[in-house]
């Protein structure tokens, strides 16, 4: 999961960039990056970290330019270095830069390809580079000195030919316009707004509406699957179906966890989803335990707040806060290894502890992917008095990764993988354990969209939309992914980092 933003402007955008960025900043905690294009050149500032650590005074006076994009990335397999992040650059052809959100299922075949048939190295491990690669061979293809909108779009096809998985691009062709296109089953998010001017119009592409809304930009659409953007230097804006056989099939896993409460993702109202989730969740229940002894709902912050307080108002039982959060550690599901994940719990929660004592509490998250801190959240509750700890999630169980762009786990690490409800309450130390049902979760989310016939459901269901994902690409991904192999990871880095400074 990452967050993209892209802006055609009538005057300088370094500023409405990097404010687009703090409000995706819960897409991506780990590196943030800015480039801006004027008068022929591109202007770029990148590094790991929050976009509030990365960008200074002085990089943002060098972010000249009334057109921009910018990136907020958490890792999803591979090295974490502030090799990769985005956006990336090619020089050939016309100069392009790009931002991805997403994960291409083929990258490791397309990297072989660029080699040995397109003649283009990839100096990083991120399929986003490949993507760009890719991208620019397809456009250099057309083999024109000028090129039109129609040339770009040819190039998007080609992009849409090659790549497999999940991709939503922003990008910038010096000299030409901004660019924005996403994948044919448009699994992951991204939309796109305007503004008048007395300069003339502006327009925003950005991976949630929130972004578009809060720089003060009106929504115009979501951009559809397989379809591609084109804004050029004289912000004339053009769209183009790109794909042969698009089919909506966007990720709901976005409703349920990733997009802000305040986003519309494919014109569902994220928050309603989730209230609507919560009243499912509240009628499960009740058919289930119909003489429960609740005696309040307490939501784990922050993403379960919606559903937990629509439950308690189904189930006539007090809604409470039990939970202070501190804002400034990380999500924990994605965090590099089970240690760090542990420690970073008991520092992320702290406990109201009046709201726990000589109660019988259920506890509500949005869902629950290795367990680590659902376990020591339910530990938090008992040291803090409850008498009984029940647990439900929103969404379903979590039994198979994600390989469209969320980090989650290798399959052995997923706490709900061949295991039952009875095991997995169990493992947490939950007095009971309810899940959402796939249906319910599927009819929150289409009741905002009735026309979407379909999501990507695979880390519940482990059927995979795009149809190209096997089990050795799910072994060699799990090999990328587990705990083991991320710390072998960061210590290669170390090293490459020390030989660095020693050479210095």
């Amino acid at each position: 999961m990452c967050g993209i933003i892209g802006i055609f402007g009538r005057t300088s955008v370094n500023q409405a960039l990097y404010d687009g960025l703090t409000v995706l900043q819960h897409r991506g905690q780990d590196a943030a990056g800015i480039v801006t294009y004027d008068d022929g050149r591109f202007y770029l500032c990148k590094n790991s970290g929050l976009v509030r650590d990365v960008f200074h005074t002085r990089h943002m006076r060098m972010l000249r330019g009334n057109v921009g994009i910018g990136h907020v990335r958490y890792p999803t397999a591979g090295c974490e270095s502030s090799a990769e992040a985005q956006p990336f650059y090619v020089n050939s052809p016309y100069g392009i830069t790009l931002a991805h959100n997403g994960n291409l299922t083929n990258a490791e075949g397309l990297k072989n390809d660029l080699f040995r048939e397109d003649l283009r190295h990839i100096n990083t491990d991120s399929d986003s580079e490949v993507l760009l690669n890719i991208f620019a061979h397809e456009l250099h293809q057309v083999g024109k000195y000028r090129i039109t909108e129609e040339d770009i779009f040819a190039a998007v096809k080609g992009v849409h030919r090659r790549c497999r998985g999940g991709y939503a691009v922003v990008a910038i062709i010096a000299d030409y316009g901004v660019l924005a296109f996403r994948d044919p089953y448009a699994i992951r998010p991204l939309a796109y707004g305007k503004r008048e001017t007395p300069a003339g119009t502006e327009y925003i592409i950005a991976s949630e509406s929130v972004a578009i809304s809060v720089l003060g930009f009106e929504f115009v659409n979501d951009v559809m699957p397989g379809e591609a953007i084109f804004i050029d230097m004289k912000g004339q804006l053009y769209t183009r179906q790109c794909a042969e056989n698009p089919v909506y099939s966007p990720c709901i896993f976005e409703i349920v966890y990733m997009a802000r409460p305040d986003s519309i993702i494919d014109k569902i109202s994220v928050y309603k989803a989730r209230m609507r989730m919560g009243k499912a969740l509240a009628k499960k229940i009740v058919r289930l335990y119909p003489n429960h002894d609740i005696d309040a709902v307490i939501p784990i912050p922050d993403t379960s707040r919606t559903a937990a307080l629509q439950l308690a108002n189904e189930l006539g039982v007090k809604y409470r806060e039990g939970f202070v959060k501190n804002r400034y550690i990380s999500r924990t599901f994605i965090m590099p290894g089970q240690g760090q994940r542990k420690k970073s719990v008991r520092q992320k929660l702290n406990v109201i502890e009046l709201e726990f004592k000589r109660k019988n509490v259920l506890l509500v998250d949005d869902s629950i992917v290795r367990g680590t801190t659902s376990q020591q959240i339910i530990q938090l509750a008992r040291d803090s008095g409850a008498k009984k700890v029940y647990f439900a999630s929103a969404s379903p169980p979590i039994r198979y990764p994600n390989v469209y762009g969320i980090d989650m786990p290798s399959v052995d690490e997923l706490l709900a993988h061949n295991r039952t409800i009875a095991e997995i309450a169990k493992d947490i130390g939950a007095d009971w354990l309810v899940y959402q049902d796939l249906d319910d979760l599927l009819a929150c989310a289409r009741k905002g969209n009735k026309s979407l016939k379909r999501f990507d459901t695979s880390c519940f269901t482990g059927q995979y939309v795009t149809g190209d994902v096997n089990q050795e690409y799910l072994n060699r991904l799990a090999d990328l992914r587990n705990d083991e192999a991320k710390k072998d990871k960061r210590n290669e880095h170390a090293e490459v980092i020390d030989l660095y400074n020693a050479a210095a």
